[in-house]
């Protein structure tokens, strides 16, 4: 059985539609109870408390992990005594680029790899759903603001990421390996922008935000070091930061998808 953490999010609800289309035995954990696709049997828990994970993980031989709570190794301890041999843990390409920034998906990343578990870890770039934010703003005014328009990253899609996850969590041979997941290419704020436009079939306007306008929002629920990370990210990027990786196309076979791949599939939440 596996277990996916976060399997309301953009990325763990994709992998459980993934994983039960391929047959898994597949049990969806978050905070809240939700419904899950396909009946998929939900397991509320709270990955900040790992006593609580108990049930959780009870049957569990894979583990798909979110960079949650401050104790990994706790974590990782009860997934090891209830039966779990893999896991896969979804952290920040930040980790290697700005390690002082994303400490605690590094310290994640050491407890994996610590732990005794086959695992592999996904280091994933910026994700296409993170335009989600702007759907408020499309759909009242057609309007997306954001800083640094010209600055271009190779931003993924969130059904990528799932999928990697999901070929890692059923095949073997990617036990002890690191990828760096990103799109095909270099997409501006702008360009994300007329995406989605195009998606609509109406124009959609970007609007210029200072740095310090996108830190004052970005602060209200990411905390201060992620943000500041983020923001040079987004403004300066490093050589690593723009490279488009190989890794989607070497575990899937196939090459990553565009950001308006994304745009015209998710069109209906910025109607």
């Amino acid at each position: 059985m596996i277990v996916v953490t976060g399997a309301t999010g953009n990325v763990g609800g994709e992998l459980v539609r993934i994983l039960t289309a391929a047959g898994e035995d597949v049990v969806g954990v978050s905070r809240r109870p939700v419904p899950l696709p396909d009946g998929v049997p939900h397991r509320s828990a709270d990955l900040g408390d790992p006593d609580g994970l108990r049930t959780a993980f009870e049957g569990a031989t894979a583990l798909f992990l979110l960079v949650a709570g401050d104790d990994p190794a706790a974590i990782l301890g009860v997934a090891k005594e209830k039966g779990v041999r893999r896991v896969v843990l979804v952290s920040s390409q930040g980790v290697g680029t700005r390690p002082a920034a994303y400490g605690h998906a590094a310290a994640f990343e050491a407890a994996v790899r610590d732990s005794g578990l086959d695992w592999t870890i996904l280091r994933s770039g910026g994700l296409d759903s993170n335009a989600f934010a702007w759907a408020e703003s499309i759909r009242a005014d057609r309007t997306a603001a954001a800083p640094f328009g010209s600055v271009g990253l190779p931003t993924v899609d969130p059904a990528d990421v799932a999928a990697v996850a999901a070929a890692t969590l059923r095949e073997d041979g990617h036990a002890g390996r690191t990828y760096e997941l990103t799109g095909p290419e270099l997409v501006t704020p702008r360009d994300r922008a007329a995406a989605i436009g195009a998606a609509l079939g109406t124009p959609v306007r970007y609007v210029e935000q200072t740095r310090d306008e996108a830190r004052a929002q970005m602060l209200t629920f990411m905390p201060e070091p992620v943000v500041d990370g983020t923001l040079a990210i987004l403004g300066d990027p490093l050589p690593a930061e723009q490279r488009i990786s190989p890794d989607v196309a070497h575990v899937l076979g196939r090459a990553p998808r565009t950001f308006a791949d994304w745009a015209t599939r998710t069109a209906a939440a910025f109607r």
